[in-house]
């Protein structure tokens, strides 16, 4: 079977560096002094009364294009006028069809706090995330040595960005710091690309009760999420259930609608 994943670290680490040659480290350093004030994801998901994190992504590696044309600027700040807890905005250009640009175009038009989701393999992409005006970060277990994912989890809290820290195996549970605001369990294989709910379910016995926990990936119906609440979850980060929606805004309000129901 194919291995999805590290097909894209590969190319992530080709774009990082081609992207140090266009624009060095050093500048990013000065540039973000000019950055917004963060805003606390793990604060915004922990007081929301269902959680939702909306997410702005235009394709996947698995299943293609799901919505190429999506403009950030109509469908993200229709996800928080429809009471979303935070916003997932998927930069990786390549295999989802995003960019930098997704954030910094939306960032003074919503209140909610922005997650980067993208594959940081490097400190240079926190720098990035804080320029463009992200409030957090993903960083992914499996995409990570674990002394690597400590350091970046330690330079991102320096940077003002909260981290979400993704799993999908009960091992990579050992990647935990003190540094992490967040946990988050993938149902998707990030290797083959296989999703199952159950992974969360399965996993929540072992989670850390100290820790805010998200599930991703797979979300498709409000009562898989009442389910995941009893189970401990505070947070549901869900993307292509809405964004397949002809008004993915209006898909959202309606999914809440029906949790509360």
């Amino acid at each position: 079977m194919k291995d999805i994943l590290s097909e894209i670290i590969t190319n992530k680490r080709l774009e990082i560096e081609r992207q140090k040659q266009a624009v060095s480290l050093r500048q990013l350093q000065e540039s973000i002094l000019h950055a917004l004030p963060a805003r606390s994801m793990r604060q915004a998901v922990a007081s929301s009364p269902t959680g939702i994190i909306a997410e702005f992504k235009r394709r996947s590696p698995s299943k293609g294009w799901i919505k190429e044309n999506a403009m950030p600027e109509e469908i993200v700040p229709s996800y928080q006028a429809a009471g979303a807890s935070a916003l997932s905005i998927l930069t990786d250009e390549k295999y989802f069809g995003g960019t930098l640009r997704d954030i910094r175009t939306v960032r003074t038009s919503v209140d909610t706090p922005i997650l980067r989701k993208d594959f940081i393999l490097d400190e240079y992409q926190l720098y990035q995330a804080r320029i463009v005006g992200a409030d957090a970060v993903l960083l992914i277990a499996a995409a990570l040595e674990r002394e690597v994912c400590l350091s970046l989890t330690e330079k991102a809290h320096e940077l003002g960005l909260e981290v979400l820290l993704e799993i999908h195996r009960e091992e990579e549970l050992s990647y935990m710091n003190e540094h992490v605001d967040m946990i988050g369990i993938n149902n998707r294989n990030l290797g083959s690309f296989h999703t199952e709910v159950s992974n969360s379910f399965r996993l929540a016995e072992k989670l850390p009760k100290d820790k805010l926990w998200i599930s991703e990936s797979g979300i498709s119906d409000p009562e898989t999420v009442n389910r995941l609440r009893a189970a401990g979850f505070r947070g549901f980060l869900i993307g292509e259930t809405f964004m397949r929606a002809e008004h993915p805004g209006e898909m959202l309000k309606d999914f809440i609608n029906r949790i509360h129901k």
